[in-house]
């Protein structure tokens, strides 16, 4: 395979190796005997997820749309960050690269908004400003249990700004926009609760991601493209699904409230970061790989594969979570990290060559 972008090609791997060091250390969290190189290592596991996956590859993502060269500073940072977790810089010196990372997605945004200012924009960079504040807290020495939930706002606000980009397509009440902000207010107050009464900040933050679900739910554009067939129907059903978990997180988060470890604390994160966010990243990957690197990808009914996979085994770990059943929460994670190396597998498998002649013009999801 040939891609007409190979200088992305190592900032791409820095997130990937991320994500398959963070998988590593979830197992070692779940209790796999699985060798580390260190005491401590699997403390890595979320930082490694959000930071130094997540972090690299949107803004890996948002520098390609922005096109200018500063802006490769941004993924180069979180994705530096990673490494220096991995191979046992001190730890500071991970989180502030991190953060460096983080301001200057800020920055990207920043530059969008100039270019075209508009709801959609100022919310996408709301989110990457929550996560530069997120990771602020953090080199403060946050504990993780607490920077999580900005981690998880910033992905859920994102997200949201993206989805809300293209429910244009359905002309969006200004009704229905004053609720998507007022939801965004829930959730961020939520944040905001954590300093004081961390049970009344989780709980409040899962209300917002509740109303969240709902509100996509109802005007993502995913539920007329359902309907249609290859390519377009998949990114739906990802976006459809991802939505349900997120629902479940924050039902989650209501009913058990702030507890900071153990199998609830589990199925409130899972169900967010990998029922939601990986099901977004699902439903986007036909898209994004191939416009970061010029490629072409052939889109295959085996994609259907890590998607119900994903489905069926969070439910798994989940369902071991509340219940007490460790052996079913232990398995279902393992399956987990499975079928999202599955995933990698069949994205790789489906890149082809750019053609000769034109460039991959990308649209954006369903």
């Amino acid at each position: 395979m040939v891609v007409r972008h190979p200088q992305r090609l190592p900032l791409l791997a820095l997130g990937m190796l991320a994500l398959l060091t963070g998988l590593w250390a979830g197992l070692a969290r779940l209790g796999w005997d699985v060798p580390l190189p260190r005491p401590g290592f699997s403390s890595l596991h979320g930082p490694l997820m959000v930071s130094g996956f997540l972090g690299t590859l949107i803004g890996l993502e948002r520098a390609v749309a922005l096109g200018r060269p500063w802006a490769y500073a941004a993924p180069l940072l979180t994705g530096l960050g990673g490494v220096s977790a991995i191979v046992g810089a001190p730890l500071l010196a991970a989180q502030w690269l991190m953060l460096a990372g983080s301001l200057g997605l800020v920055a990207i945004f920043a530059a969008i908004i100039r270019r075209h200012p508009a709801l959609y924009t100022f919310t996408m960079g709301g989110g990457s400003l929550v996560w530069a504040l997120g990771n602020l807290l953090w080199c403060l020495g946050w504990p993780v249990f607490l920077v999580v939930f900005w981690w998880a706002a910033f992905l859920v606000v994102t997200i949201a700004g993206e989805r809300l980009e293209l429910a244009r397509l359905q002309q969006v009440t200004g009704a229905a926009q004053a609720t998507l902000l007022l939801l965004l207010g829930v959730l961020l107050t939520g944040l905001l609760l954590l300093v004081w009464s961390y049970d009344g900040g989780v709980r409040l933050f899962g209300l917002g991601l509740a109303g969240l679900a709902l509100w996509l739910g109802r005007y993502d554009i995913a539920r007329r493209t359902v309907t249609q067939t290859g390519l377009t129907r998949f990114i739906a059903i990802c976006l459809l699904t991802g939505y349900v978990w997120l629902g479940i997180s924050g039902v989650s988060a209501m009913w058990f409230g702030g507890v900071p470890v153990g199998p609830q604390y589990d199925a409130t994160l899972h169900a967010f970061f990998l029922g939601f966010v990986f099901a977004m990243i699902f439903a986007h990957a036909p898209i994004i790989f191939p416009a970061v690197l010029g490629a072409r990808m052939t889109y295959r009914p085996l994609f259907y594969a890590h998607v119900v996979l994903l489905q069926v085994t969070l439910a798994v770990r989940v369902v071991g979570d509340v219940s007490g059943w460790g052996a079913g929460r232990q398995v279902g994670g393992l399956l987990n990290a499975v079928t999202l190396f599955l995933f990698l597998v069949n994205t790789v498998s489906a890149l082809q060559s750019p053609p000769e002649r034109a460039g991959t013009a990308q649209g954006r999801g369903a």
